[in-house]
């Protein structure tokens, strides 16, 4: 068999395997062996306790050297509502639960004042564990770092309604970096990657508004999150 032959066999082989190939792959025979495993996200498999233990040995980034407690979380952990702040400030940093400072007590009274439920019906954290120095705002590669422990925390609890307090929540629950004024007053779909939830339950919806913080410094804001908070409240009893 000469040269040409044997490069018009090969030819032939090639093209006879290459056929076979998309027919198995049509017919899915190949679809598991081929397909790209899925990738699962940082600590998938834990539970409550085992995230929140994780997360107060956690080393993973600088905060962990100026830190006086890691705040977690706290409330419901089967709540229909979560609130997402953006850090701990000095007064979490020292009790170890978020949103106890002078900001906290704003949201405690907009959660029992003006949404009539208790503080404890709820569930509450921030995208940092840690206090930045200074109250600084959150650096992106601490977000980065520190939101897989949020992302699960979701998962687990499984939420109707997450109020994203402030633009760094917001933004990181958006993927996106529109500014909080923009965002806020509508519901947006969580666009957390790798969000698993199960078949039978929704992703939960985000809605945006003013961190209490902000509300402290701009108290004319305070409608504006009433008017928010007010729609949240219709989802819920709607849902």
């Amino acid at each position: 068999m000469d040269t040409d032959d044997l490069r018009k066999s090969y030819i032939e082989i090639v093209a006879s395997v290459r056929e076979y190939m998309e027919e198995q792959l049509r017919l899915g025979f190949l679809e598991t062996e081929l397909r790209e495993p899925e990738k699962k996200l940082p600590y998938a498999d834990f539970d409550l306790p085992n995230l929140t233990a994780d997360a107060e040995s956690c080393t993973k980034c600088p905060l962990h050297e100026t830190r006086n407690s890691v705040v977690f979380g706290v409330g419901d952990t089967s709540a229909d509502l979560m609130f997402i702040g953006e850090a701990p400030g000095a007064d979490e940093d020292k009790q170890g639960e978020p949103f106890v400072g002078r900001a906290g007590q704003l949201l405690t009274q907009i959660i029992e004042a003006g949404m009539k439920l208790k503080r404890s019906d709820v569930y509450i954290a921030n995208v940092l564990k840690c206090r930045p120095p200074g109250n600084r705002n959150p650096a992106s590669d601490e977000v980065e770092t520190c939101s897989p422990y949020l992302i699960r925390q979701i998962e687990l609890i499984q939420p109707k309604v997450i109020v994203a307090l402030g633009s760094f929540a917001a933004q990181m629950l958006l993927g996106t970096k529109t500014g909080i004024t923009r965002l806020r007053g509508e519901f947006h779909d969580c666009q957390v990657a790798g969000l698993n939830f199960p078949p039978h339950k929704k992703p939960p919806v985000v809605m945006p508004t003013y961190h209490p913080a902000y509300l402290l410094r701009n108290p004319n804001a305070k409608r504006d999150v009433w008017e928010d908070i007010q729609q949240v409240m219709a989802f819920l009893t709607d849902g």
